[in-house]
């Protein structure tokens, strides 16, 4: 990993500054509950000074704040390039930190923020950020498409570099300058990005970095310099997050948690040769502590054992150990609070009566570290608690429907809506059933978010989109100049 274990500044302005608190973040690893260092926990002062650094930025009419598009996605280009040089060291610190498979972060954390990178320097080059209307009244309109401003985006600890480009890389294309707050579980990764926005030239104040928990993140929110807000996390909070921008008229795009479903129609394949990586990414990713994941599986009652059992057979077969090892498919838990939620959920699966098939426990290969057994449920009644609330681990519960009709209205039975998947080997049919489901994304066959399309939820899964256009769309503001 990278020698941040240990630091004593805050990236700031383009440069490493003093905290202006003597508070630290002790990171604890979630594979053998040791801990891994420390770093400067940010203060009030330094959310104030990331602020100011960033709106120098922003009006910096010989500086970001001139550039051409052009010249932004140059810069771009150039974080992505240095962030290819860091891969390994981004993927080490993510896994140790918050537990996440290191294959997965190889393939994810380390790849996909250069992936938007490249992605929204190009959309940059060519996006309308203006354009002349003919009128109807005679004369015609300048319509404008400028930055935002300063934005202030708050990261979560469970994809914390994939989730921080969802927000930075679209809003650089469109002129933006940011204050990242990290979560406190995963910092060190962000020590490791400080480090190549610095080399890659970005200017001073367009990239800020500070950490720190929920208090800090409010005063971010609030702050009066801020002109957006970008948030992933839980529904709660992001509740709490769109009550204050409502009442400033500041613009937000949340992102939040998901309970979603996973249709597998009659006539699915449910060779695990043949699905087994589909169904294992779109159901049990990242220990599952992913926000999209399709946690409740909706079996066809003809086909239902079937389904358990093969289910049953994938959880069972999953590796579960140390985050750091390549054949890891399931790691620990982030933190022992995210372990006792896990293990609280699966109680009262238990109590309300559904049916354990595997899992449930903690394995017994060691007693260190915050692991919990990949779990499945079967006879659910989507009214449990298992089948209505976000867990964020590796559980899933099955539950039985009779008909299209009846799997639709169940997957919909939700207060989220965020992701969901539907499995079948009639490619028309899968289509026809996603349309009705009550969700900002649908997979047919598995799950994986384009950066090329919309990505966001709807009812308590949030408001808003990133990805796509549309992503970079939610970092700018129209003007009309009637000429």
């Amino acid at each position: 990993m990278t020698n941040a274990i240990e630091q004593d500044s805050l990236f700031i302005g383009g440069g490493w500054r003093s905290p202006e608190g003597s508070g630290r973040i002790t990171v604890i690893s979630p594979n053998t509950e040791q801990a891994l260092g420390s770093v400067p926990e940010g203060a009030e002062g330094d959310i104030d000074a990331a602020v100011a650094a960033a709106r120098a930025a922003f009006t910096d009419r010989s500086g970001w704040g001139g550039w051409t598009a052009a010249q932004r996605a140059d810069a771009m280009e150039r974080l992505a390039d240095e962030l290819d040089k860091r891969s390994a060291d981004l993927a080490q610190a993510v896994s140790s930190q918050n537990g996440m498979p290191i294959a997965i972060a190889q393939q994810l954390e380390a790849v996909f923020p250069q992936l938007l990178l490249r992605y929204y320097a190009g959309l940059a080059r060519e996006y309308p950020f203006e354009e002349t209307r003919p009128g109807l009244l005679g004369g015609s309109t300048l319509v404008t498409a400028e930055a935002v401003g300063v934005v202030g985006a708050i990261v979560p600890w469970n994809f914390p570099q994939a989730l921080a480009a969802f927000k930075y890389a679209p809003g650089l294309a469109a002129g933006a300058t940011f204050v990242l707050k990290p979560s406190p579980e995963t910092v060190f990764d962000s020590y490791v990005f400080a480090e190549a926005v610095a080399a890659a030239g970005i200017p001073d104040g367009v990239i800020n970095i500070v950490p720190g928990g929920r208090e800090l993140g409010a005063y971010l929110v609030a702050h009066p310099g801020i002109d957006k807000v970008a948030f992933t996390g839980s529904s709660a909070a992001g509740r709490s997050i769109s009550e204050v921008c409502g009442r400033l008229f500041r613009p937000v795009t949340l992102e939040l948690g998901g309970k979603s479903a996973a249709i597998i129609l009659d006539d699915a394949d449910l060779d695990l040769a043949k699905i087994g990586e589909q169904i294992f990414g779109a159901t049990l990713l990242n220990n599952g502590q992913t926000c999209f994941l399709g946690t409740r599986i909706l079996a066809p009652a003809a086909r239902y054992s079937e389904v358990v059992d093969t289910l049953t057979g994938l959880a069972a077969s999953l590796q579960v150990g140390d985050a750091l090892d390549p054949t890891t498919q399931i790691g620990p838990m982030a933190t022992s609070r995210q372990r006792e939620r896990v293990e609280s959920y699966i109680a009262k699966g238990k109590g309300d009566g559904a049916r354990l098939t595997t899992g449930g426990g903690r394995p017994e290969f060691t007693e260190q570290g915050w692991f919990v057994e990949p779990t499945i449920f079967a006879d659910v009644d989507n009214n449990y608690a298992i089948a209505q609330e976000e867990i964020f681990g590796p559980v899933l519960s099955i539950i039985s429907y009779d008909g299209d009709d009846d799997a639709v209205a169940i997957a919909n039975a939700s207060d989220y809506g965020l992701g969901g998947s539907v499995w079948t080997s009639d490619h028309d049919h899968g289509v026809a059933v996603a349309r009705r489901i009550a969700s900002g994304t649908v997979g047919i066959n598995a799950y994986l978010p384009d950066p090329t399309a919309p990505f966001g939820g709807i009812k308590a899964s949030g408001i808003g989109r990133e990805l796509g256009p549309e992503g970079l769309a939610a970092y700018l503001v129209k003007k009309s100049i009637y000429l």
